[in-house]
């Protein structure tokens, strides 16, 4: 073998190699992107559960709109008043902006007693797989909770448990993070206030004689929540009422009246 060859070879690699890390150097200096010390330091304040409960694409996101002043310095559900003030005092003040607590819910009461298995589900534990399943499930509804716990296992705080077949949250448990919303395949989980003391337990699409047929709590679409409500907070999309939380006076009209007791 000629070893001048293999010099000559080894010295074009070695310099094509030097030049190509000149050129990344440069372009690093050319397209380097200033970090922002406030940004950082904001980031660093942030739980980093990256659970989008904010409205932003996870704590990067939110770090720099805090530090643009584009959102309050209170903005994570996760952190609450505690990481507020770490973040106040990064920033050099900030007001909090008025947020209502909020809480995750599930829009359904169908346990096992209320609503019977279809077949014997044999499979994964995992309602997104599940759901795939014939008539969507294990459940004769359709629209209710599989009870398989999935939300139960994407929540880090330990705020969601299995009762009798079907997911119940704690409150005092839960931040609001939005991550069990996302992961239910069925979309029977959502925000609602704290504050507020009544929610639609049913997320049954069809007729109410259908549901009445398979669910002991299932909405009617009776509409008589509607009529009682004193202060039209209460409205008929499709099959099921829905409450406009800004309106409802937690007067307990609703769920009074409701023959199904689906209102909770």
């Amino acid at each position: 073998m000629d070893i001048t060859g293999i010099l000559i070879t080894a010295g074009i690699i070695g310099g094509i190699g030097v030049l190509v890390g000149l050129l990344l150097g440069k372009a690093g200096k050319i397209f380097r992107v200033e970090e922002n010390e406030k940004e950082r330091a904001v980031r660093e304040a942030l739980p980093g559960n990256n659970c989008g409960g904010c409205g932003y694409p996870g704590c990067d996101g939110l770090a720099k709109a805090i530090a643009e002043g584009k959102a309050p310095v209170n903005a994570c559900p996760v952190g609450g008043a505690a990481v507020a003030d770490k973040i106040r005092a990064i920033v050099g003040g900030g007001d909090d902006q008025p947020m209502e607590p909020m809480t995750a819910y599930v829009h359904c009461k169908g346990d096992c007693d209320k609503v019977k298995d279809v077949y014997h589900y044999v499979g994964p534990a995992v309602c997104s797989i599940a759901v795939n399943t014939p008539n969507s499930g294990p459940k004769a509804c359709r629209y209710g909770c599989l009870g398989l716990g999935e939300c139960a296992s994407v929540c880090e705080f330990g705020a969601i448990s299995l009762v009798d077949g079907i997911a119940v949250i704690d409150q005092e448990k839960c931040v609001a993070c939005g991550k069990c919303i996302k992961t239910c395949p069925r979309g029977i989980i959502s925000l609602v206030p704290k504050s507020k003391e009544h929610h639609i337990s049913c997320n049954s699409k069809d007729r109410g004689l259908d549901v009445k047929s398979i669910c002991g709590v299932g909405c009617l679409a009776c509409t008589m929540c509607v009529k009682q409500c004193p202060v039209e907070a209460i409205r008929m999309e499709g099959n099921l009422p829905v409450i406009d939380y800004s309106k409802c006076v937690n007067c307990g009209a609703c769920a009074a009246k409701c023959p199904a007791k689906t209102i909770s």
